[in-house]
């Protein structure tokens, strides 16, 4: 009888050890987590560390930024839109160095809402990368660091029911790629 009430026991245990070993190796912070999109096509996006991100240091919720795939995300929507402008044949290296995503978690307001993104306008996204452009026989066009910001994100917010949770990240890389980036490799 006593094997019987354990039995249950040991079952959750085994369960819930499984489920963190498989969430721990999905964690974009875990030590063999991917540093870079896998090499396809002309542009590449590399990341440093996110365990030394400004979202992960700062956010007020170190654990609910690492949960998720959005570097991955942000870093795909980055190569598919830079793609787009860049000349044929040319080939462009990007590395984020630094980001801290719009909002902030702010654990302090409720205890229910220790897991939810606050968005405000003093909460901007920012983004810290480098960039290299080649032409097609290898020879650097351009290259340097930018600081990317968006102060006026809840401003120009497009639309009212947008779900994209990279949202302002992403209409804060098209603005740099529309602007400075295009501009600065022509």
């Amino acid at each position: 009888m006593n094997r019987l009430r354990t039995l249950p026991l040991l079952l959750a245990t085994v369960l819930a050890l499984g489920a963190c070993a498989s969430t721990g190796s999905t964690s974009m912070l875990a030590p063999d987590a991917p540093r870079a999109l896998p090499a396809a096509g002309p542009v590449s996006v590399a990341w440093e560390d996110p365990a030394q991100f400004t979202e992960m240091r700062f956010s007020g919720n170190r654990h609910a930024s690492a949960e998720g795939n959005w570097l991955n995300t942000l870093a795909t929507y980055m190569r598919t839109e830079a793609e787009e402008t860049l000349p044929t044949g040319h080939r462009l290296e990007l590395t984020i160095v630094d980001i801290q995503r719009a909002g902030r978690y702010e654990p302090w307001l409720a205890p229910n809402l220790q897991d939810a993104r606050i968005i405000r306008d003093m909460y901007p996204p920012r983004m810290t990368l480098r960039f290299r452009e080649l032409d097609s026989s290898g020879s650097v066009l351009a290259e340097g660091e930018r600081k990317l910001s968006d102060p006026a994100f809840l401003m120009n917010a497009s639309r009212f029911n947008d779900s994209d949770p990279l949202r302002y990240e992403k209409r804060m890389v098209d603005s740099w790629l529309r602007s400075d980036w295009r501009t600065a490799s022509r």
